[in-house]
């Protein structure tokens, strides 16, 4: 019976969090297995009232788990970045090492992209980026700050083992889905040294993967291209930042930040499963928010532990409430109440 540890967090996090739970009670209920919850209170209000942000030692409870449920960090209270390099960070890097974000874009129904023409056939992709190197790791720091002199530095980290590793996982995914065989290294091998680990690195490791076609792409011809053809990817692999602005556009064609979902798994070990759209404080206790990022987040933590099965009827279920007509919109603004998206999954959960 796999343990889940919840973090609800900041801002509409709790909202978004409740309505995944509902969807993960009923699956679970279908399909007949169990599976345990212990909730942790990280986020602002924790650390406002205790000046902890998140211990180092329940990174040891994590171990003990088989997945961590994230609904959203950050706060305006609190300074830009904080509890998010704090928590997620401190998840994601360090002893759980969770190298893998992955990233899938999925347009569920035409009417949710804004590029003309693309259809669902058109935009069905994967990103698999880097997760605990480059320029995120934290080296580097300012000289003369607040002077007119002042420098700022940022050291871009790249290891082959973490080069390799990541895109091994990506080979596996494109082997995995079966849908083109292809994978395409993003990178920006023409200005940056660092990147030439990234194309060496390729090259040696699909020799091992003859039945995967593999291409390359600069990163900013790469987003140009997402957005103009993006039914030419189907695997995509690249470093941490350049990961990190590329699925955002790629959240943007799939119909908007309220759908994107991620991933941050170190195979074998536990993993965190959270929706991409961040807290939105704004729009906190509203009931305006739509959870199916959150829902999809779900649907891909019980991928990884092992319940395709349910995996697969949350995915159709998110479908089939996109295109039913109920759902016109993922707009705050559309009219819907956050528990009234998830009814609709619920709905065509059978």
């Amino acid at each position: 019976m796999p343990t889940i540890a919840v973090i609800a967090g900041d801002g509409i996090g709790p909202e978004v969090i409740d309505e995944g739970m509902r969807v993960l009670d009923k699956i679970s209920e279908l399909e007949g297995f169990k599976f345990e919850t212990v909730t942790y209170p990280f986020g602002a209000d924790h650390y406002l009232k205790t000046g902890e942000a998140m211990p180092v030692s329940v990174i040891q409870e994590f171990k003990e788990m088989d997945a961590i449920l994230l609904g959203a960090i950050g706060d305006p209270r609190i300074s830009v970045g904080m509890l998010e390099r704090a928590i997620i960070g401190g998840i994601r890097w360090g002893e759980l090492d969770l190298y893998i974000n992955l990233r899938p874009i999925k347009l569920y129904a035409d009417y949710l992209t804004p590029l003309k023409d693309k259809t669902p056939d058109d935009i069905n992709m994967v990103i698999v980026r880097e997760n605990t190197e480059g320029l995120y790791i934290g080296l580097g720091g300012n000289f003369k700050k607040g002077t007119p002199d002042e420098i700022a530095i940022q050291e871009m980290v790249v290891t082959r083992k973490g080069v390799e590793r990541v895109i091994r996982y990506a080979f596996d995914v494109a082997r995995k889905r079966g849908k083109d065989n292809k994978l395409t290294l993003i990178d920006k091998a023409n200005a940056l040294q660092t990147q030439d680990i990234w194309s060496r690195t390729m090259e040696e490791v699909a020799g091992e993967y003859k039945d995967i076609t593999h291409d390359h792409a600069y990163i900013d011809a790469a987003c140009m291209w997402m957005v103009k053809n993006p039914e030419w990817f189907d695997v995509a692999v690249t470093g941490n930042m350049m990961g990190d602005i590329i699925t955002d556009l790629g959240a943007a064609i799939q119909g908007g930040m309220g759908l994107a979902a991620s991933g941050n798994i170190h195979p074998g070990r536990v993993g965190m499963f959270e929706p991409i759209h961040g807290s939105a404080p704004k729009h906190a206790g509203k009931g305006v928010i739509c959870p199916l990022a959150t829902i999809s987040a779900v649907q891909m933590m019980l991928d990884e532990l092992g319940y395709p099965d349910a995996a697969l009827r949350i995915d159709r279920a998110i479908g089939k409430a996109l295109t039913s007509g109920k759902i016109t919109s993922i707009s705050t603004s559309s009219g819907m109440k956050t528990s009234e998206y998830t009814d609709a999954v619920l709905e065509h959960l059978v």
